[in-house]
């Protein structure tokens, strides 16, 4: 045999072995409430998050990423379809009190789904919120692994949600693992790691940290089942030492885990994708970005977003380019080396090469939260609020006033204009009918 066709042959063995690339496994960590400067390296100076800094400072921090939803399910619709959320009806949240007989319908095509069918392992540990009966539970919805909540939060100890019903389930039956929820889902993360190591995997944990109430582990848990209860009486707890350890526990956890991709040998392999599901609550922080959860400012949606892939993602890179949760779902199949039937008109879009440095202009980009609503077209932001009387209409530049604190609305009667006219189109063409669209 001639050395250079001996050469070829050993060039060949590993898409041999593992296709034309070997699939990365990939890591999605969600937040729930993490506002804009919840982390240290996005400028908290009360916060220390010293592994999620790292990812940050050895991967790519981006600036302009933001939740598709200023609450919790319709941002993780968005993620589940990479559509805007109110194309399948869960436009606002489905709530423990008056939801609980509805979900993302099973009829839309989902971010599990899609990963499984590029053949990856699929979980999902944590906080769900995207239905309540067990035919939405994510097994249903292309998980092969679930353990975690339904509601929009539970006791971090008792596991109860704020209705008095308990809440913790393995794949879809109620079963009560006790500990304290954000170690559980650390410890399922470990454990699935640990026994997919030699298949590719997709992995999604969904924090409940830092939403109320405001629990560590030393934090007594007080909810009752049958009892409704939201929140503790605040005397019970010292909220401003208790908030910063609930997400410097979730920081603890990702070290462990890169601790054990490392051990493994799977961290060159695996991609580490971090972000908020919305802006702060009152016990958050913007970093002076206006508003907050719930409301279509700055600080509602624009959040931490961090993306580390050693060799494949730039190292220390700060990406300025907007980013939305709904363009996750493209961008891993992308990765998994799928590619998107155009049939089914994603809203989001693959940002691989905008994670590594390359110039997009995107089409316009919209929020909307009950009667508040957003549109952004380049730097240019239009914001709505209120109805008839109430109803105002403010315009802000975003690079010069990422804080919206300049209303030139006045001064730019024409793109006022036409970003209502874009926002109203927006508004027909994703609206349908559901008992969540507000």
């Amino acid at each position: 045999m001639k050395r250079q066709t001996f050469i070829g042959l050993i060039a060949l063995l590993p898409s041999l072995v593992f296709g034309e690339e070997k699939k990365p496994n990939i890591i999605f960590i969600m937040a729930d409430d993490l506002g804009y400067e919840g982390l240290s390296c996005y400028g908290s100076k009360t916060i220390k998050t010293p592994h999620l800094d790292n990812l940050a400072a050895t991967g790519v921090r981006c600036t302009d990423f933001h939740s598709n939803g200023a609450v919790c399910s319709p941002t993780r619709a968005a993620l589940m379809t990479g559509r805007y959320q109110q194309r399948s009806g869960v436009g606002g949240v489905i709530t423990a009190k008056s939801h609980r007989g509805t979900g993302l319908s099973l009829d839309e095509w989902t971010l599990g789904e899609a990963m499984k069918e590029l053949g990856y392992a699929t979980a999902l540990y944590g906080k769900w919120h995207l239905g309540y009966e067990a035919r939405f539970n994510p097994v249903k919805q292309g998980f092969d692994e679930f353990e975690g909540f339904v509601s929009g939060n539970v006791d971090y100890h008792r596991h109860i949600d704020q209705e008095g019903y308990f809440d913790w389930w393995k794949q879809d039956q109620k079963k009560d693992e006790p500990g304290y929820i954000t170690d559980l889902i650390t410890d399922d993360a470990l454990s699935f790691i640990e026994r997919k190591k030699d298949h590719p995997f997709f992995l999604v944990l969904h924090h409940g940290a830092p939403h109320y109430p405001l629990q560590d582990r030393e934090t007594p848990g007080f909810r009752v089942v049958g009892k409704g209860n939201r929140d503790q009486p605040k005397q019970q707890v010292d909220r401003k030492a208790v908030y910063p350890k609930m997400i410097e526990i979730m920081d603890e956890g990702v070290g462990r885990i890169v601790e054990k991709l490392q051990e493994l040998k799977l961290r060159e392999n695996t991609l580490i994708v971090f972000c908020s599901d919305n802006g702060p609550a009152p016990d958050g922080s913007s970093g002076g970005l206006r508003g907050r959860k719930g409301q279509v400012f700055e600080g509602g949606h624009r959040v931490p977003g961090i993306f580390n892939w050693p060799g494949h993602l730039p190292k220390g890179k700060v990406c300025q380019t907007p980013v939305l949760t709904m363009d996750l779902l493209p961008t891993f199949v992308s990765l998994g080396g799928g590619k998107i039937d155009e049939k089914r008109k994603l809203d989001g879009i693959d940002v691989t090469d905008v994670l590594k440095g390359s110039g997009i202009s995107r089409k316009p980009l919209f929020w909307k939260h009950g009667s508040s609503s957003a549109a952004r077209e380049g730097d240019w932001k239009l914001v709505v609020t209120g109805v008839k009387k109430k109803k105002q209409i403010m315009l802000f530049h975003l690079a010069d006033d990422r804080n919206e604190r300049a209303d030139l609305a006045s001064k730019n009667p024409a793109k006022v204009g036409q970003l209502l006219g874009l926002l109203e189109n927006w508004e027909k063409d994703v609206t349908v009918e559901s008992p969540v669209s507000q």
